[in-house]
């Protein structure tokens, strides 16, 4: 076994393990299953690759001598991979599948890879009127009155928002993909503007 694969023998120290590193990439396995020794190499492999301190780290735990800790993650076929991140699983990768787990992986690794978002940093939009994509939200110094008269009384009005909102509202409402129904529908503002 890989030294960057850390071997899990108990659910505390699966705990343990589990707060010391942003993800943690864990394959539930058998010493009997087949298919478990035959990606095991793989596994090993993207170890060895992936692995950085306190980043994306890797574990393996064996269902029959840890079954507590694969019973609380549900895991019912071997292998299962498991991604985890901050202790809550974001992927799911059951049989020996080495594209997926290298997927999986490799998507786990850019992710640690960028870092934590720093703060004041993800909103960097300076705000806009509903139904504009160059408008400020109201001019500094303007009173919000001024911004209600103005929606009263331009070029579409009040009204015009109203039945754009429900207009937007009821097509994505009905439809499976309803961000591409509300960018497709006569009632987006921008759809003239492409």
């Amino acid at each position: 076994m890989s030294k960057k694969i850390i071997q899990i023998t108990s659910a505390s120290q699966f705990s343990t393990v589990l707060s010391t590193a942003t993800y943690t990439i864990v394959d539930f396995y058998a010493d009997w299953c087949g298919p478990c020794k035959t990606i095991a190499p793989i596994f090993a492999s993207l170890a060895e690759k992936e692995a950085k301190p306190g980043k994306i780290q890797f574990a393996k735990v064996n269902v029959d001598s840890c079954q507590d800790v694969a019973k609380k993650y549900g895991v019912s076929a071997m292998p299962t991979f498991l991604v985890l991140k901050s202790s809550v699983v974001t992927e799911t990768i059951r049989g020996a599948n080495p594209s997926a787990l290298t997927a999986a992986v490799n998507k786990a690794a850019a992710d640690a890879a960028r870092g934590p978002a720093k703060p004041g940093v993800s909103f960097q939009s300076k705000g806009y009127t509903l139904g504009s994509s160059t408008t400020p939200s109201r001019p500094v110094g303007e009173s919000p009155l001024a911004g209600l008269s103005r929606m009263m009384t331009g070029n579409g009005g009040l009204g015009d928002l109203v039945m754009r909102f429900l207009g937007l509202y009821f097509t994505s409402l009905f439809t499976f993909d309803s961000w591409s129904a509300a960018e497709q529908s006569p009632f987006n503002v921008r759809a003239g503007r492409r």
